[in-house]
């Protein structure tokens, strides 16, 4: 009697992209309210438009390659790469800008690779780079967050107006204005101390003024995401260790021109990066050995060209820096075959 043989895994799992990205998005609201809440209706309309301009791209693509359209659409896998670029970006960004940053990070970042699971870099980032280069300007002026410096909040029919090519009823320039880390960058580049500067209405306690509070927020989805067993903690806890310590040292070293390691952890988007960025499965390392080194790759990255670099933030492009050295860590880390040892040790 001949019976039926079925390949491995036997273990049928719950878990599915779809369900996994369903979560994800869930974990990215706490950041999103509290980017909304400093940073008023432009985080939303960031969104919005995003969205539906992501899944047009891959529709279209999909078509153009003659594949079909509803498995690749409703894994939302673009989904979280629309809203992980919309976050990333100013708040209130033009359409024409959004649209840009998502043709790339769809077309060129994910299905020119075969879509979902050939990628090499992570899509989001792409498409932020892409952005970054052509348009520095616009990608490094946020909106005057809430509460600072009587920075007036601006309607939703204002900004929808203003985003889609229309003017603000307010002066840009009083609506718009550096971020923390690109304050600092710049007076640093005057030979001015950290000391003469540090009352700034730019800073907070801990790092960045509202932006703290936005990274705890997004700190506080990851690691829900972790206690859920989404994703695994090597990553996002070896880059946050890795950026503290070396941003620590050298504040010890010389506390008047390099900023300590809590105000790198609470400046910028490195909460969103640590968590929902290089835990991109595909981009990032396969084994937890390899997710410790690429984690603390990645933090080491952000520091150098946070420090040095001509970026202030430096998250996109230690991302995809790490992405690229992620084949060789995973060559180097993967764990022993079981059994390996043993054959070699007998044919000594």
């Amino acid at each position: 009697m001949r019976f039926k043989t079925v390949s491995s895994p036997h273990r049928i799992s719950s878990s599915s992209i779809t369900k996994v990205m369903l979560k994800v998005l869930a974990a990215l609201l706490p950041g999103i309210v509290a980017l909304s809440y400093f940073f008023g209706w432009g985080v939303l309309t960031n969104i919005l438009i995003a969205v539906p301009l992501a899944l047009a791209a891959e529709a279209s693509i999909l078509l153009m390659r003659k594949r079909p359209l509803k498995p690749a659409l409703s894994d939302l896998s673009i989904v979280v790469t629309a809203v992980l670029l919309a976050v990333a970006i100013p708040a209130a960004s033009p359409l024409w800008m959004i649209a840009v940053g998502i043709i790339f990070a769809t077309v060129f970042g994910k299905q020119l690779y075969g879509g979902l699971g050939f990628n090499p870099f992570n899509p989001a980032m792409i498409g932020y780079v892409v952005l970054l280069i052509s348009f520095p300007v616009q990608m490094t002026q946020w909106p005057a967050a809430h509460g600072i410096n009587g920075a007036e909040a601006v309607s939703l029919l204002d900004t929808l107006r203003y985003v889609t090519g229309g003017s603000l009823p307010i002066d840009i320039d009083a609506y718009t204005g550096a971020t923390a880390l690109d304050f600092t960058k710049t007076q640093l580049s005057q030979s001015l101390m950290l000391s003469e500067f540090s009352d700034a209405a730019v800073y907070g306690s801990l790092g960045a003024q509202a932006w703290e509070w936005i990274s705890a927020a997004f700190a506080l989805g990851g690691i829900a995401l972790i206690l859920l067993r989404v994703m695994p903690w090597h990553a996002p806890i070896a880059m946050l260790v890795s950026l503290f310590i070396v941003a620590e040292v050298f504040s010890i070293y010389d506390a008047d021109n390099f900023p300590g390691g809590l105000f790198h952890l609470f400046s910028g988007g490195v909460m969103l990066g640590a968590f929902f960025i290089i835990t991109d499965p595909v981009s990032g390392c396969t084994s937890n050995r390899g997710r410790l080194v690429f984690g603390a790759l990645t933090g080491l990255l952000i520091y150098v060209i946070r420090t040095w670099g001509n970026y202030p933030d430096g998250i996109a492009f230690s991302v995809l820096l790490a992405n690229m050295c992620a084949p060789m860590i995973d060559y180097y880390s993967k764990p022993r075959v079981f059994g390996r040892r043993e054959k070699a040790e007998k044919r000594g």
